[in-house]
């Protein structure tokens, strides 16, 4: 569900120490250029903490800018590392994981 209005960037592969500077302005330029962005994380693989810091800092920055940033459809990794620190409330969006996903987290 996207909302109104909002930019979508979509992540897909690793978010990691390997590509959070890369993906540090691109995240950046658009929470400042945009009143709403929406980063989809379905296509995530690989998520640490480095990515973690980098999706932290998105979310301080566009509240202070007044903007919402949201993360929708978080891939299995993504919510692993959001449980391990506890920190999926923080951002505030619902956590929802594809069926299959989910089937392949319990196997």
């Amino acid at each position: 569900m996207t909302t109104v209005d909002a930019v979508v960037l979509r992540i897909e592969g690793e978010l990691t120490i390997y590509r959070a500077a890369e993906l540090k302005q691109t995240l950046l330029a658009a929470v400042a250029a945009n009143p709403a962005v929406e980063v989809d994380l379905s296509q995530v693989s690989e998520f640490d903490s480095a990515g973690l810091q980098l999706l932290l800092l998105a979310k301080r920055e566009a509240g202070a800018a007044g903007r919402t940033l949201r993360l929708v459809d978080h891939s299995p990794a993504v919510v692993e590392v959001l449980e391990l620190f506890d920190l999926a409330a923080h951002f505030g969006d619902p956590l929802v994981v594809g069926s299959a996903s989910i089937s392949s987290r319990a196997a």
